[in-house]
């Protein structure tokens, strides 16, 4: 995961998890919605994922 990647997962999380499916856009939005922190953690877990 480069530098820019993480930069997105931090100021846009669901932007950030775009290109892995509508199910972790979902998910990450709702996390954020919820809060900024738990979607940016929830962001970084799934761009580590691969």
């Amino acid at each position: 995961m480069g530098i820019l990647r993480v930069l997105v997962c931090i100021f846009c999380p669901p932007l950030a998890v775009l290109d892995n499916g509508c199910g972790s856009v979902l998910i990450v939005f709702l996390l954020t919605l919820c809060g900024w922190v738990p979607g940016v953690i929830g962001a970084l877990v799934i761009n580590n994922r691969r």
